[in-house]
């Protein structure tokens, strides 16, 4: 079962489940990361021996490094979602976490309806600094 949960959470990113298989769940998916990150042919075959598809296991290895190449643990996050109507168990949402490359974010500068005004408040202040220095 888990085999096939951990096969559905690489390939869609995110799955929905019961609040304990979410836990165990993490587990399985952080240690196919760091087999991922390690990248080497045996990483590969170890994966391969736990992960239903090839296509999905191929898919983990090159994004892999890219991805969770920055951060050594924490790869999933689980998300309690409530309880199910059914059965009253409660229900989680296990996801990967994306790590975004952060640009350098350039602080947006107000703009103003027209430039004159500024200008003359501007004027306003220095004006009597001047005034004041001369009389000195």
């Amino acid at each position: 079962m888990f085999r096939n949960m951990v096969t559905s959470l690489f390939k869609y990113d995110r799955i929905r489940t019961t609040d304990t298989k979410a836990k165990e769940l993490r587990r399985w998916a952080d240690h196919l990361i760091t087999l991922a990150k390690r990248g080497d042919l045996h990483a590969r075959r170890q994966a391969m021996a736990i992960m239903q598809e090839k296509d999905v296991v191929h898919k983990l290895f090159e994004e892999a490094s890219d991805r969770f190449g920055s951060i050594k643990g924490g790869y999933s996050r689980i998300v309690k979602l409530g309880i199910r109507p059914g059965d009253k168990a409660t229900v989680s949402l296990v996801e990967l976490l994306a790590i975004e490359k952060s640009k350098k974010k350039t602080p947006e500068k107000k703009k103003t309806k027209s430039k004159a005004p500024a200008e003359k408040k501007t004027e306003e202040i220095s004006a009597p600094a001047v005034e004041a220095e001369k009389s000195e």
